[in-house]
């Protein structure tokens, strides 16, 4: 079924970008002979088509290989953007994971991720973004599958309306396993495009610790995804087996930032000099807000669709050195590189030294480097999916993600837990959209002295303006939830408290 492939195939790129690929994989293939089967998608989001899905899938030398190509492109503030990932995956007959490569090009220069599992169950990683490289070795996950292992469990479970169970999926894009529950529906006639077949119906809930996510898989009798719909975003994400002229046919442009512009209900000059600001959000299409309570932010929730949020930001406190030497777990893990902050990059840290200057305070350094990085950045636009570090470093390119991820990076390489939080702010003059509305938005978090404060080094400082609805170190998964909560509330009351 469609989500077996990829969850996989999938890039999550956080708060102005977050596209869902998925793509399908056919039945089984018998070992006996080598055989190469593709599969061609076409990607709607409300309707539009913006892209497309191959998949590519063979079997030679006793291995199956399974290899996916998505292409999407959609707008950013009128700025037209690509995403390309690429991904195989290696197994036996039998469904054992052998190896995994992952290219993903969401930023100016393309990331990939190259897995080969051991005999012994080990996951030996190496990421390359640019010139950095970056080794890790990991478990593989207990009872986890890739795409065969997965295509064995569903033949084995049967499309009998009614069944359900739960299948734990390496997704090679996170680097975890993601649970899932599995429902069989009815069987019934389905549309694609103009072409009415009959499919069957399943149900599936993906789940991280940061959140779930519900599509719908519409499969042919050999197991094969033929149709598949998810939410994203305030909008719905589709994609649709067709021919590959179809597939690769001209796309139209979607831009996803209009539909998540928030207007408050009464109109704010700024939110510089207010000392808290009570927030009354209201789910819509039925949703379940989940909003996180942090040291600047607290949550209550009034009914089942009603969340209240207040914030309050902190001043940073002087006198607190760095490097951070707590015991705090959360900040010690906060301190770390990983594939998006790489704070033992060389220029990276070259950059944090020249920020701070001569400063031995935490909360100094920390506000250097806010307003460094303000400056550092020249080109700041929206032609970039998500960057690492690494490359925002030399690209000097990017929007509130790219500031986001550099300032972290250097607040770590410096010794300051920083991580990155994405959310929604207040936005006094959002180009053409709007005077003094709130849109998707990325900034940092530090801890210093036993708490964690806000900076914002693309809107000069964080403020009550800020509603947080995640925070991570700057991987896809720390933002997954935020594809079932941006965009599926709106601002219904605020009230301000001045200082």
């Amino acid at each position: 079924m469609f989500f077996r492939s990829m969850i996989k195939a999938r890039a999550i790129v956080i708060a102005l970008l977050m596209v869902l690929s998925i793509t399908s994989c056919p039945s089984i293939l018998t070992a006996s002979r080598a055989k190469v089967e593709k599969t061609y998608f076409a990607v709607f989001i409300n309707g539009k088509k913006v892209g497309y899905s191959k998949h590519i899938r063979r079997i030679a030398d006793n291995k199956v290989i399974t290899e996916n190509f998505s292409v999407i492109t959609i707008g950013r503030m009128g700025v037209p953007m690509t995403v390309r990932i690429f991904q195989k995956n290696v197994e036996t007959i039998s469904g054992k994971p052998l190896a995994f490569t992952v290219v993903q090009n969401l930023g100016v220069i393309s990331s990939k991720t190259e897995g080969v599992i051991d005999k012994a169950g080990k996951v030996h990683i190496t990421i390359t973004t640019g010139s950095n490289v970056v080794r890790r070795t990991l478990d593989w996950p207990a009872d986890a599958v890739m795409d065969q292992g997965l295509l064995l469990i569903e033949k084995k479970m049967g499309h009998k309306e009614g069944t359900r169970y739960k299948v734990k999926i390496f997704d090679a894009t996170l680097l975890r396993a993601v649970e899932a529950d599995v429902s069989i529906g009815k069987t019934q006639n389905v549309d694609l495009l103009g072409r009415v077949v009959p499919l069957t119906e399943v149900t599936v809930v993906m789940k991280t610790p940061t959140g779930v996510l519900k599509s719908i898989y519409y499969d042919d009798e050999n197991y094969r995804t033929q149709k598949s719909i998810a939410p994203l975003l305030g909008t719905t994400l589709e994609m649709i087996a067709c021919s590959k002229q179809f597939a690769l046919s001209k796309n139209d442009v979607v831009d996803f930032i209009n539909k998540l512009i928030l207007t408050p209900p009464e109109p704010i000059k700024t939110f510089k000099g207010i000392k808290k600001a009570t927030y009354t959000l209201v789910a819509t299409k039925g949703a379940k807000l989940i909003i996180p309570t942090t040291d600047n932010q607290t949550v209550q929730k009034a009914t089942d669709e009603k969340i209240i949020v207040i914030v309050k930001p902190r001043e940073l406190p002087i006198g607190e050195k760095f490097p951070y030497k707590g015991n705090d777990k959360v900040a010690l893990s906060a301190l770390k590189s990983t594939q998006y902050l790489q704070c033992d990059d060389e220029k990276i840290k070259a950059l944090a030294k020249k920020a701070i200057g001569g400063t031995t305070d935490a909360a100094i350094a920390a506000r250097r480097i806010e307003a460094f990085v303000n400056q550092y950045i020249q080109k700041k636009d929206f032609s970039i999916g998500y960057a690492s570090a690494a490359e925002v470093a030399r690209s000097r390119q990017g929007d509130c993600t790219e500031h986001a991820v550099l300032a972290a990076a250097m607040c770590r390489a410096i010794g300051i837990p920083a991580q990155v939080v994405a959310g929604i702010a207040y936005v006094e003059d959002f180009t053409d959209k709007g005077k003094g509305v709130f849109g998707p938005h990325a900034w940092v978090r530090v801890f210093i002295g036993g708490k964690w404060y806000g900076l914002d080094p693309a809107l000069n400082g964080y403020d009550a303006g800020h509603i947080a609805l995640a925070a991570g170190d700057g991987n896809l998964d720390d933002f997954f939830g935020i594809i079932s909560t941006l965009g599926y509330f709106k601002i219904a009351k605020i009230q301000i408290e001045k200082e």
